[in-house]
């Protein structure tokens, strides 16, 4: 599946050089890379690629939008079996502490020290959607238009392609009218707790799974503390994590 989203080699006109190393090997790695949190240069040799080559080859797949498609092709996979529940899915965002980068801002709940949000739409079981970052500054409520809108079309069962869910759950941070009117719009009822009104422990098992979600994140270690100065880099072991949550329930 994979060697269907990598670009092509670049080719050398000239011959020579070193023999470049599988793109299978350095996937592997990079995975490791991922989940462990260790640096490239930590990387074991192991894997019949060095830390160099697999931080190279990582940082051309990024420039090439690899890392997405990997996530969109298992979500097809899932929804052309009917693993996919779109009748009630949640957004929500989790702070990540960060040293360095673009897309970075003062966490207003982490006495300002720099970070950034990565805010996700799951699905009822809380597989991952659509994702995306932000600085940790950004309020919750300005990332649910862009999350619902580059929500990809994912094979149904029967039918076209889906890429609205039909009920969205969401806490009070995006309790505004403005963002409820939008959604109507679009044909997505809501239930989006109100502040001093209700608690957001009312939506109950719906936001315990986004919760879930964030901490199968968490089994990412390389999310635990973002070191990149780039933030599509960052951006690229996030979507990794959703792939590989989204790949344990295909092999379930």
């Amino acid at each position: 599946m994979f060697q269907w989203v990598v670009p092509p080699a670049p080719s050398r006109p000239q011959g020579g050089g070193r023999r470049r190393f599988g793109d299978r090997e350095v996937l592997a790695a990079i995975i490791f890379v991922a989940t462990t949190g260790c640096t490239w240069r930590q990387l074991p040799p192991l894997f019949g690629s060095s830390g160099p080559t697999a931080h190279r080859r990582f940082t051309e797949w990024t420039a090439a939008r690899v890392w997405a498609k990997p996530h969109r092709v298992i979500l097809d996979e899932l929804g052309s079996r009917g693993d996919l529940d779109w009748s009630r899915c949640a957004i929500d965002s989790v702070n990540m502490r960060a040293l360095k980068g673009e897309l970075t801002g003062p966490n207003p709940v982490d006495w300002g020290k720099k970070g950034l949000k990565i805010h996700l739409i799951t699905e009822r079981t809380g597989l991952p959607l659509s994702i995306g970052i932000s600085g940790a500054n950004l309020h919750d409520s300005q990332a649910l238009k862009p999350l619902v809108r580059v929500t990809p079309p994912i094979r149904s069962r029967r039918g076209p392609r889906r890429r609205r869910p039909a009920k969205l759950h969401a806490d009070k941070g995006y309790d505004y009218d403005d963002l409820r009117r939008w959604l109507r719009g679009r044909g997505i009822r809501h239930r989006i707790a109100r502040r001093a009104i209700e608690s957001s422990t009312r939506l109950g098992r719906h936001r315990s799974t986004i919760e879930r979600t964030m901490s199968w994140l968490a089994d990412c270690r390389r999310l635990h503390r973002r070191y990149e100065r780039k933030a599509e880099h960052f951006l690229g072991f996030t979507a990794i994590a959703c792939s590989l949550i989204c790949y344990r329930r295909l092999t379930k």
